[in-house]
């Protein structure tokens, strides 16, 4: 069956830069988009990142654009996502997704999500 598994979350000031890793068993990333999205304390799960699978392109929420980067390793199965320039504001849970092929900012077309890491931003 499809896991994911997210880790590198983590507690850091502002400015600062934290790599969240999702590592994936029972798919295969070149025909699985994997998304990042976060859930901070009585907000709705918001789209942060994708990557597609074949093409590796990728797409970004506006409020992350120009600081956050996702890539994959396609052998390792594993995709990353590169923050900087962190800001309280981007204190969430973080959340790995995947679906077949295409990403969308949508989580309700995600069947497989992983657990979850904590990342929080003190000003």
């Amino acid at each position: 069956q499809v896991q994911l598994v997210e880790s590198g979350g983590g507690s850091v000031q502002a400015k600062g830069s934290l790599r969240l890793s999702c590592a994936a068993s029972g798919l295969t990333l070149s025909s699985s988009a994997i998304s990042w999205f976060r859930q901070a304390p009585g907000k709705e799960r918001e789209f942060v990142a994708g990557i597609y699978g074949d093409s590796g392109s990728t797409y970004y929420a506006d409020s992350v654009k120009g600081r956050f980067a996702i890539s994959k390793h396609n052998v390792k199965n594993t995709v990353y996502l590169q923050m900087a320039d962190l800001k309280p504001e981007d204190t969430a849970v973080y959340y790995c997704a995947a679906r077949p092929w295409l990403v969308s900012t949508s989580r309700r077309e995600y069947p497989y999500w992983g657990q979850g890491t904590q990342v929080t931003v003190s000003s």
